[in-house]
């Protein structure tokens, strides 16, 4: 049975300011550890609020953002600026990675 939850990469979080990586993904190389990373975090220090990527069921890779109703610091223009530039210039990366879980979806890995 296919699971249609989305499955979290990463995610960084500037409330707590805490990064996370799935325990799933503990065996992707550490340099695309160390760039999850440094993409998250850079993130959420100019805009604020928590980002997560997520896989779709479907294998997609979203940016998704998420922020606390009272936070007047959050920066919404430059939240949708900052997710276009990290789809454009992390493109390749974006991409390698929706290849990667669908071919350890597909072995049945995950």
């Amino acid at each position: 049975m296919e699971n249609d939850a989305n499955v979290v990469l990463c995610g960084a979080n500037s409330y707590e300011q805490k990064y996370y990586l799935n325990e799933g993904f503990r065996n992707l190389p550490q340099s695309i550890q160390d760039e999850l990373k440094i993409l998250c975090v850079t993130y959420v220090e100019d805009v604020g609020g928590i980002l997560t990527m997520e896989f779709e069921p479907e294998g997609s890779l979203v940016l998704r953002v998420h922020n606390d109703e009272m936070d007047y610091l959050f920066d919404e223009i430059g939240s949708v600026l900052k997710i276009k530039e990290i789809q454009r210039e992390k493109r390749e990366l974006l991409e390698a990675l929706e290849t990667y879980y669908q071919a350890v979806r597909a072995g049945g890995f995950q």
